[in-house]
């Protein structure tokens, strides 16, 4: 059983900053390309930044400059540092995975992690 796990979300003021972190667990032979979504109350959930397993990234015009994706192979864990944060980037933040197993192979999604910028 894969489980993705989500934490550092929280309260923010305006221009701060968060880290999220999200960590893969269970019997998994290899990760390809992990990503971060966010999705907000009656809306679809849309791609904020993904990173490959090569270390390729990618960003929504929204966050480019203000949002780092990372990767740390050894601890199957992903990371979105956000700077500059914007009461419009208020969400429930998700992480997804593209994980190996001897079960499954696809894609695997995290339970969320609430960020809320608000002063």
């Amino acid at each position: 059983q894969v489980q993705l796990v989500e934490s550092g979300g929280g309260l923010v003021q305006p221009g701060g900053s968060l880290r999220l972190s999200c960590a893969a667990s269970g019997k998994i032979f290899g990760i390809g390309t992990m990503a971060w979504f966010r999705q907000v109350q009656g809306k679809q959930r849309v791609m904020v930044a993904d990173i490959t397993k090569d270390g390729d990234t990618r960003y929504a015009d929204s966050v480019k400059g203000r949002f780092t994706i990372s990767r740390e192979d050894a601890k199957n864990t992903v990371y979105l540092q956000m700077s500059s944060l914007e009461p419009e980037d208020t969400a429930a933040y998700y992480c997804n995975a593209f994980i190996q197993t001897s079960i499954r192979t696809g894609d695997y999604w995290g339970q969320g992690t609430q960020v809320t910028v608000s002063s």
